[in-house]
């Protein structure tokens, strides 16, 4: 069986995670060329394999390699070649430099809604691409946007797949992803869909907008009910000079019964991204303040194992469940 060291040089970490680590490799022919590799440690995922299985599945649509007709968005991660060992996995991948969404907002001198809404028309237009092509990533947040370059002018890309699945014609009920960014229908322990993946960019435009989560709680049961009853406020303080269009494009995203929540296309399709009523007032010291003080807050979700953070999740699932 072919190693990964039989073609590439594998160098320093560039980045790591509860359930991987990130480190740079290159080709050890020339002209040498660059990639990302994902090392996944097997013993993450004893007992759920099935997320490994499934992210391999998801990216393997992806990959020039390993698939005829390979999918391709300029906002979504390109696969080159998956290497396996006795105890780990080697996702080869494009390699991105230019830093974390939220990370770069916050270091900006200028940021406004227009800002916002050009970010959030890639990032729709790229899920809705995952969902035509019947994928479900389950785990949009900031940790798993990347810009792919340090310029100015960067695309986002989506850099991340370990809760995709693909979607068949049964719809999933498994408990998964970040619980800030979970849509009330996963905790609610209902069959679920495409649909889930809308609720969590409602949440990251909301954050987008104001730098503060849209639902938080340091008491679990108590974030659990604000998700599942669609509790959250525009506080005048963040929200008095955002635009009423884009409140109410966060509210259609935002919405409990998934009937009446926003597709990816309708949110392509509304003003505040299609038109011109994104506003170029600069709102970066606002934005920026609340991002440094309440990403914090979230930063430890990073270092737990993923076997951890979906029991924490069926366990909080199953207790609210039975207390609202």
């Amino acid at each position: 069986m072919a190693s990964i060291e039989d073609k590439y040089d594998v160098l320093y970490l560039i980045g790591s995670g509860g359930f991987s680590k990130v480190r740079l490799v290159e080709t050890r022919t020339s002209p040498v060329e660059r990639y990302a590799v994902k090392i996944i440690e097997k013993t993450s995922f004893i007992g759920y394999e099935e997320f490994l299985d499934n992210e391999i599945e998801v990216l393997k649509r992806f990959s020039r390699l390993e698939s005829e007709e390979p999918l391709s968005h300029p906002n979504i991660v390109q696969l080159f070649e998956i290497y396996e060992d006795v105890s780990k996995v080697y996702i080869v991948m494009e390699l991105f430099n230019g830093g974390e969404l939220f990370d770069r907002i916050a270091k900006k001198g200028y940021y406004s809604e227009r800002d916002a809404s050009q970010l959030l028309k890639q990032l729709f237009d790229a899920v809705n691409y995952l969902h035509q092509h019947g994928i479900v990533h389950r785990d949009l947040k900031p940790e798993n946007l990347l810009y792919y370059s340090p310029d100015e002018d960067s695309k986002i890309m989506i850099a991340d797949f370990g809760f995709a699945k693909m979607d068949t014609s049964n719809l999933m009920v498994t408990v998964c992803g970040t619980p800030e960014y979970a849509a009330p229908e996963i905790f609610a322990r209902v069959p679920y869909g495409k649909a889930v993946d809308v609720w969590s960019l409602g949440v990251i435009a909301y954050i987008l907008l104001c730098g503060n989560f849209p639902f938080y709680d340091k008491n679990d049961d108590m974030l659990f009910a604000k998700i599942t009853r669609g509790f959250y406020e525009f506080h005048s303080e963040y929200w008095d000079e955002i635009s009423e269009s884009a409140k109410n494009l966060i509210s259609n995203l935002l919405r409990v019964n998934v009937n009446e929540r926003y597709t990816c296309q309708q949110a392509l399709d509304h003003p505040w991204i299609s038109g011109n009523e994104a506003i170029s007032r600069n709102i970066h010291d606002s934005v920026s303040q609340q991002l440094r003080k309440n990403f914090a807050k979230s930063r430890w979700r990073r270092a737990v194992q993923v076997n951890t953070v979906i029991r924490n999740m069926q366990q909080l699932a199953l207790n609210s469940k039975n207390k609202f």
